[in-house]
């Protein structure tokens, strides 16, 4: 069995990993790469890999750059299925629709400057039907639910944490007489975060793959970075500017969205400032990806499933807007009132945010603020780096706004929420791989695990390849066994018991049958069930109040 590191093994985007047996290949990932033009010139090449020989991809979650080259995959010959949680599944519809759309209008953009000097014309990475063609391969699943993908595979997606739907993946993989277990940690979420549970940790495995992007940093705490943000915003209100946040479309928008709806609920006292200042969410895709978030509140956090039963969404408040076509955006920068204005991209890339960016970096009484991970050769690097003036459509701009880096904010665990997680193996794997972080960090976060727990761990460093050892032959039951534990029969048991009345019943009716000797892979089948149920009940209660509200529903705003 080998492991060949594709992606992300260099830098932080592009995640891409190809798993080969005697009989298969599994691609985890197949993120774009992002960055400055070196970087995206990457996307363009040919896999390292026979795309139409890979049975499946495994996804943990919908960022671009780990989502994004999927329909380059499959305009390249793949044919097989794309494994993700429901969630994911959900946001990804989002996110390559509009993925593709950029592609295509920067294409059209480079030929049109392209016939003026006589060059030929550009084709797009991608198009829309090659976005719509990978969509219809994707089969979601749930948290916690045991799947085969063939005799020989059988994974298992539980939460990260980190964005919704975003996925630790567990792999049991035999190959002849022998069986692995490989973990692939995907991007791994901060914990005590709103919105989103804890990342789950993994007791076992052979192999891990591991993120790493903040694995030489800590983050201050998050409350310190909200507060920072609400000092922010006050003082630049005071002084008559207006507040600009570049953000990721997909986490990092809803965040925010939830930590200035939790202010202006519980803080009226500063209402004579506040009171008429709007939170602009400028970013179409931004605006749907929250609708995703509303339709799978099954997988929030306890604290924000018992804020939607009580009727009061988290997601939704009196002063938030959000602007769909380009005359709205456009009256933002021609209306010269305290706002905020949250949009996309998050590294100023691409999108609105450069267009807001232009009409309000030279302003001094404004404030830029970063609440994410900004990659090296973006624009948005530039600015925290200190750049003194920068290039937006061809026009110099000065950089007289106040600028602001909120690492609190960010949605990937910094160095002690990823050493933290490596904790939670109860032994030490037999190779651990580090991926998905640029080289001072991977090496920093090496030394620091060897420091902390006596392992060693691999660096990757580029395209690369790895020969597993395999560990001895686990039948189905033995593999069902091993989830079960992971889980726990007690976390099953309180599952069944929070869905209500109803589901109550059915923990009495199998309540016997568990203890009672039933068969792991009937066992397995219960959890299942139970975790369709629970997802169905959660978004019930969701709607229900939303109905309660009576409140203009969020697709009907703006029209």
């Amino acid at each position: 069995m080998k492991i060949k590191f594709c992606g992300a093994s260099t830098d932080v985007t592009g995640s891409c990993h190809l798993l080969t047996t005697d009989k298969h290949q599994i691609l985890l990932d197949c993120g774009m790469f992002q960055g400055g033009k070196q970087e995206e010139a990457k996307n363009e090449e040919q896999f390292p890999f026979d795309p139409s020989a890979v049975e499946c991809v495994l996804l943990s979650h919908a960022h671009i750059d780990h989502c994004g080259r999927l329909p380059l995959l499959v305009r390249r010959g793949f044919k097989g299925n794309i494994y993700c949680t429901d969630a994911t599944a959900d946001l990804l519809d989002v996110m390559l629709k509009d993925s593709a759309y950029i592609q295509e209008k920067d294409a059209e953009n480079q030929t049109r400057k392209n016939a003026r000097k006589g060059l030929p014309a550009v084709q797009p990475l991608y198009t829309s039907r090659d976005a719509e063609a990978a969509l219809k391969l994707v089969k979601p699943v749930l948290y916690d639910q045991l799947i085969e993908l063939n005799e020989d595979i059988k994974i298992v997606f539980n939460d990260a944490g980190h964005i919704l739907g975003s996925a630790i993946t567990e792999l049991w993989v035999t190959e002849g007489e022998t069986t692995s277990k490989i973990v692939f940690s995907g991007d791994l979420g901060v914990e005590e975060r709103p919105i989103l549970r804890n990342p789950v940790k993994i007791k076992k495995a052979d192999y891990v793959i591991m993120e790493t992007t903040y694995g030489n940093r800590l983050h201050p705490a998050n409350s310190t970075s909200i507060d920072e943000l609400i000092n922010i915003t006050i003082d630049t209100v005071k002084r008559g500017g207006s507040v600009i946040i570049p953000s990721f479309a997909v986490g990092r928008t809803q965040e925010l969205i939830f930590q200035f709806n939790m202010f202006y609920e519980e803080h009226p006292e500063y209402k004579d400032i506040l009171g008429d200042v709007n939170v602009y969410i400028d970013s179409p895709m931004a605006t749907t990806a929250t609708e995703v978030f509303k339709k799978n509140a099954q997988v929030f956090d306890e604290e924000t499933k018992a804020y939607i039963l009580k009727g009061d969404h988290p997601l939704d408040f009196k002063n938030l807007k959000f602007t769909r076509n380009t005359a709205d955006s456009q009256m933002l920068n021609n209306d010269k009132t305290a706002k905020i204005i949250i949009s996309a991209s998050g590294m100023c890339e691409a999108g609105r945010i450069r267009h807001h960016l232009k009409h309000n970096l030279w302003d001094s009484r404004n404030s830029i603020v970063f609440v994410g991970y900004q990659a090296e050769g973006t624009l948005g690097r530039l600015l925290v780096n200190g750049a003194k003036e920068v290039k937006l459509f061809g026009e110099t701009v000065v950089v007289g706004a106040q600028i602001h880096n909120l690492e609190g904010f960010s949605g990937h665990a910094d160095q002690n929420g990823l050493l933290d997680w490596v904790g939670g193996f109860h032994a030490e794997p037999k190779k651990i791989f580090l991926v998905h972080g640029e080289m001072q960090s991977k090496y920093d976060f090496a030394a620091k695990m060897k420091e902390r727990f006596g392992y060693e761990p691999v660096v990757v460093t580029g395209n690369s390849e790895f020969e597993l050892e395999t560990g001895e032959l686990l039948s189905k039951e033995e593999v069902i066994a091993e989830v079960i534990d992971e889980k726990g029969v007690e976390d099953l048991k309180i599952k069944i018991v929070n869905i209500q009345e109803e589901l109550a019943k059915m923990l009495e009716s199998t309540k016997g049958a568990m203890e009672g000797g039933v068969s792991a892979e009937k066992l397995q089948q219960i959890n299942n069930i139970v975790l369709e149920l629970e997802k169905a009940s959660v978004n019930l209660g969701s709607s229900i109040t939303a109905e309660d509200r009576d409140q203009t529903p969020l697709s009907e705003q703006n029209k």
